[in-house]
């Protein structure tokens, strides 16, 4: 992420955080990262995982979407770039990603909200995806939806694999 970017989500993230009258070190604790690493994210400055992005939007109550809305470059890290391609205003809460990940690349993702849907449709490559210990495998036109309120990975193979992403949050949980 470029400076700019990183300047921007920290800005972002710092007023998410007082506008729920959360400190540093509360949102820090819950979150699961350091203080001192969320103080430098909120300056601007670091190098934050896709994981600590989502760890911070699941506690602030706020889908990942809210949170990456402002920044326009692709999110990345390990093989993996995510971006924001739109964010529904209706309910329930729907977002909607461009994702791109590198032949050989695992990548394992965190539970999202009780009743949180995935949907994704593989646009070039080939991908396995899905829960852990269930995933499906997936060539280019491939659709599939699964429940992403539980562990869940996208794994390529020898192709670089790209994808649409829809995530739809539980009516009444628009959280990551």
């Amino acid at each position: 992420m470029d400076r700019l970017a990183l300047g921007t989500l920290g800005q972002h993230l710092q007023r998410l955080r007082q506008e729920k009258g959360l400190s540093l070190s509360q949102l820090a604790a819950a979150a699961g990262i350091a203080k001192s690493n969320l103080s430098r994210l909120e300056q601007g400055n670091g190098n934050p995982t896709l994981d600590t992005i989502w760890r911070l939007a699941v506690q602030l109550n706020e889908p990942f979407g809210t949170l990456v809305a402002p920044i326009s470059v692709p999110l990345g890290e390990d093989g993996v770039q995510v971006r924001l391609i739109d964010q529904g205003q209706e309910t329930p809460q729907v977002d909607a990603y461009w994702m791109r990940c590198a032949p050989h690349t695992t990548r394992h993702a965190e539970p999202h909200t009780p009743g949180t849907q995935e949907s994704l449709t593989v646009i070039s490559g080939e991908l396995e995806a899905g829960p852990e210990g269930e995933t499906t495998r997936l060539k280019a036109g491939d659709s599939l939806a699964f429940p992403a309120d539980r562990p869940h990975c996208y794994r390529t193979g020898e192709r670089w694999a790209t994808l649409l992403l829809t995530i739809v949050y539980a009516e009444g949980g628009a959280t990551p």
